[in-house]
């Protein structure tokens, strides 16, 4: 063999197109080192294409006492170009053996690695013919990994202290590599066929169903399962445990089970009938039977992110998939609901239908997180899901009006960079552009679009631009799928063109011109309207916070405006293509409201009288408008005094009106808007104005916090509302709401913790109870020893909320350890911990000081990181603080985090507040100056 790659070999491969564009001339100046001192025949992050994967049999013995694993994997490739080098991914892993099975007969491969790409080339002394298949054969070991990606290691204690040690996966985005030599990169897809090594006291359970159990010397079984469909790594899944399963079946007989560990089995079954559901509802939605035999939802232990689509072996944490009808509450109940939901519609967009690359990874999540919605509203209609719709589209505006944005549809290269986008952006974004297109082509019409799209390319990879495709000329004769049921009757129904008489009179509805406005530029419109008589005066611009002006340039979207008037409750429609135009109403009206219930992603500024006819409406008549349309309101007139569009006092005039409001949508969002005001102040040291401020908002909702009773009883949406309230007033210090809590407390602490309390009462019952030392330790241990993962996520806010620091130091120590707290639970604990007046600074300082842990732990760019960088930081105030952070993090390499987004984000964010306190606290002090003059006046 030779001691490097042919030049003739080399020379192949480099005239061989790569996954990304051909490299040009000057990238191949360079030459990249393998770990043994060689040459790397590949100098790309992205594989070439000049072969692709077509099955894998792959066969994984992983050891639970010695904490790794040992694997054969025999990956049969198709070759698309001459070839004597095979590139593909392997990471932090030993390759014990390599061999090219060829018909001539069984080759060794030399084998050189690049950890950096976590590349391993395969260098064979033969040529690779195109157009023939081979078949690679790869030994490997590694050690079980102590992270929550790649093949690692989970435990859990049970009730009488033992420790018990599963091993599980999690693979997207790049960390199928981390368990199997692969091709990790989603556009290579392939069958797989997967055995699985095992002691008799142990189950397997993997992507599709064991097909037979094999008895092997010393004791251990070998599961076979069957061969999946063709899908990409990253949906590959397997499972070694002791858990126990339930099970039910579909109505086409699909199997699905769920998987927890022993003594948390009989939560389970709120989760399995909300599968059978919900796949159920799939299935007659995109008119594609599920294409396998099962589906598992398998609660895991130790789990980092919410949950995994996996084809056919769905993971959760333990908190989003278990449920105790006696213990959980509505919150949980939709948060389950609505997770199972996501999961499941990905088995068809995302792993039936598959985004060629990460850069669209909206066309996988967006779709998802819009779907919970859609799907859940049907078969939950008592959870009001769609009550909490808006809020996604205020958490994606907050994130997407920084100059750091991104546009959903976005270049990425590298794993951090491929995990920084599974962020709220791709998500909640991607939901809400979804949402406004259903509107905007008519709920049928998307419905039709969708199928025909999941249809054209199923088992296979897509880019936006074949989502535009499938959603256009839906009726065209030479289009139309005679033998789909839905989309005939549909057309056959609609006697007009595709959308466009809806929205725009004399035009062609060019859907991929219209998106593209949304998913390629990052950012927003924001929507400025004057009325002037009949006319009404329409510009957009770009809504961004920041001191640049010149970075809102350039940006032009084109907007399905919706609205209705004080003349008319009809929806009236319009787009607006261009910077300005102008639309006409019937007659002159008193207000007029765009962006109806918020279907559209942008924000309005009503220009001249236009937001004090919007006030005075609401402090006459506000259910005239829907809770929705209330909300948006609240959220646009605040986030227009931070780009100085409205003046404060007009935004807190506007407030006023919350105190006749009984809708969750609008209550919390007013919540979401006052809160921070206080919030910034705490860290200015100023407590004269922030304790006015807080007794303002106390004195807004107090009429309703009053009304709330200390129950279960009420709607979905009540109940989180309760739950809200009695918190907000306990935090507050609101007096009825603190002897009522610790009332309650104080007895269910007397009964030892076995008193029952009213579910939707406990988070302001143990936030009281948190604040003195006896109750704390109380609540710890009851954290301690209790099954109920509901219960404990409400005890583990209370006690992070509490006043006494040791304790919250107390707390982070545990977590970061993994003791009594789990390590996935840390980046919730530091958050909460930085919300508390009396923790922020410690969370800081923890932060920072156990800085390289974490980013090992969770990985760089992964949204738990930058939940834990933002969550921290987001609500400072002063340039002191902004030069700390910026000290930092400044500090930092490019391996330790420093190109990271959130770091910019963070600054971004803290720059803005700064801003905000500067130009507006002496706004604020004047309005409750005011104000409370105006109160005494009124006593009097």
């Amino acid at each position: 063999m030779l001691d490097s790659p042919p030049l003739l070999l080399l020379l192949l491969l480099f005239a061989s197109p790569s996954g990304a564009k051909p490299p040009n001339p000057e990238q191949h100046k360079e030459v990249l080192i393998s770990s043994s001192g060689q040459p790397f025949p590949w100098n790309h992050m992205r594989l070439p294409k000049t072969v692709s994967p077509l099955h894998y049999d792959l066969g994984i013995h992983p050891n639970l006492t010695t904490l790794d694993f040992t694997g054969v994997v025999r990956i049969q490739l198709q070759v698309h170009e001459d070839t004597g080098v095979i590139v593909l991914h392997a990471k932090q892993m030993q390759i014990t053996e390599a061999l090219l099975l060829a018909p001539e007969g069984e080759r060794p491969l030399r084998v050189l690695e690049y950890p950096p790409f976590h590349q391993l080339a395969l260098l064979s002394d033969t040529l690779l013919t195109r157009g023939r298949t081979y078949e690679v054969l790869l030994g490997f070991a590694a050690t079980l990994s102590d992270s929550f990606h790649g093949f690692y290691k989970s435990s859990y204690h049970t009730s009488s202290g033992a420790v018990r040690v599963l091993a599980s996966t999690q693979f997207e985005a790049t960390f199928a590599r981390a368990a199997f030599p692969c091709f990790d990169e989603p556009a290579f897809k392939a069958k797989f066929t997967i055995r699985i090594i095992r002691e008799p006291r142990h189950i397997a359970v993997s992507n599709m169903p064991t097909v037979k159990t094999v008895a092997l010397p010393g004791g251990l079984l070998e599961d076979h399962f069957d061969t999946t469909v063709k899908m990409s790594t990253y949906l590959v899944a397997y499972i070694v445990s002791d858990f126990l399963s339930v099970s039910k079946t579909t109505q086409r007989g699909v199997k699905i089970s769920v998987y927890a560990v022993p003594e948390k089995i009989d939560q389970t079954a709120f989760a399995l009938d909300t599968a059978v559901r919900l796949l159920d509802f799939y299935e007659d939605y995109f008119d594609i039977p599920y294409p396998l035999p099962k589906q598992d939802l398998a609660a895991i232990p130790d789990f980092q992110s919410g949950a995994m689509e996996n084809w056919g072996l769905t993971t959760y944490r333990e908190t989003a998939l278990l449920y105790d009808p006696d213990k959980s509450s509505p919150s949980d109940k939709l948060a389950i609901t609505k997770v199972i939901a996501h999961e499941l519609a990905h088995q068809w967009f995302g792993n039936l239908v598959t985004m060629e690359w990460w850069n669209d990874l909206w066309l996988n999540e967006g779709f998802a997180k819009f779907m919970e919605f859609i799907s859940v509203n049907v078969t939950n209609p008592e959870l009001h899901v769609d009550d909490f719709f808006l809020g996604k589209c205020f958490e994606a505006m907050e994130v997407d009006s920084l100059p750091s944005s991104h546009p959903v549809s976005t270049h990425v290269e590298n794993p951090m960079q491929i995990q920084e986008i599974f962020d709220d952006v791709s998500y909640d974004k991607g939901a809400c552009i979804l949402n406004m297109l259903r509107d905007f082509v008519t709920p049928e019409a998307f419905e039709i679009g969708i199928i025909r799209y999941l249809r054209r390319f199923s088992y296979q990879n897509t880019v936006s631009r074949h989502l535009w495709e499938s959603l256009t000329d839906l009726c065209s004769p030479d289009l139309l799928d005679k033998g789909d049921r839905k989309h005939t009757e549909f057309c056959s129904a609609r006697n007009r063109p595709s959308g466009a008489s809806k929205w725009y009179s004399g035009d062609e509805l060019d859907v991929q011109a219209i998106m593209d406005t949304w998913t390629l530029q990052e950012g927003f419109p924001l929507v400025t309207v004057e009325v002037r008589g009949r006319e009404v005066r329409l510009s957009q611009e770009r809504y961004l916070k920041t001191d640049e002006p010149s970075l809102t340039d350039g940006f032009l979207w084109q907007i399905p405006l919706t609205y209705v008037t004080s003349a008319s409750s009809t929806i009236r429609r319009f787009l607006l293509k261009t910077k300005t135009d102008v639309l006409y109403l019937p007659q002159e009206v008193d207000w007029v409201k765009f962006n109806v219930d918020m279907s559209g992603y942008y924000m309005v500024h009503y220009e001249g009288d236009g937001w004090n006819a919007i006030i005075n409406l609401l402090q006459h008549n506000h259910t005239v408008l829907t809770s929705n349309d209330r909300a948006s309101l609240v959220h646009d007139v605040f986030q227009l005094v931070s780009v100085g569009k409205v003046r404060l006092d007009t935004a807190l005039e506007l407030s006023l009106y919350l105190s006749r409001e009984t809708e969750t949508m609008a209550v919390t969002q007013g919540f979401q808007e006052l809160v921070p005001l206080y919030k910034l102040m705490e860290k200015r040291d100023m407590a004269a104005l922030e304790n006015r401020m807080k007794s303002y908002i106390v004195d807004l909702f107090r009429g309703l916090i009053d009304r709330q009773e200390w129950t279960d009883s009420g709607s979905v949406s009540e109940r989180v509302l309760r739950s809200y309230l009695l918190l907000f007033g306990s935090v507050r210090n609101y007096p009825p709401c603190v002897e009522k809590a610790t009332q309650l407390f104080n007895a269910w602490r007397a009964s030892g913790g076995h008193m029952s309390l009213p579910v939707d009462v406990t988070m302001a019952v143990f936030t009281v109870g948190a604040r003195t030392p006896e109750g704390w330790d109380f609540l710890f241990e009851k954290y301690r020893t209790s099954l109920q993962m509901s219960v404990k996520s409400r005890m583990k806010v209370a006690m992070a909320f509490s006043p006494l620091q040791d304790k919250l130091t107390r707390m982070m120590e545990h977590s970061l350890r993994g003791e009594v707290m789990k390590l996935q639970d840390l980046p919730d604990v530091l958050v909460t911990i930085s919300r508390n007046p009396h923790g922020y600074k410690l969370a800081w300082d923890f932060l920072r000081a156990n800085w390289h842990t974490l980013i090992k732990k969770f990985d760089l760019g992964t949204s738990l990181v930058a939940y834990m960088v933002n969550g921290v930081t987001n609500q400072y105030s002063t340039t002191e603080m902004l030069d700390e952070v910026k000290l930092f993090f400044g500090s930092l390499t490019e391996e330790t985090g420093s190109e990271m987004r959130c770091i910019q984000q963070t600054y971004e964010t803290i720059g803005d507040n700064i801003r905000w306190m500067d130009a507006h606290l002496p706004h604020l002090q004047a309005w409750l100056d005011k104000r409370s003059s105006h109160t005494v006046h009124e006593d009097l």
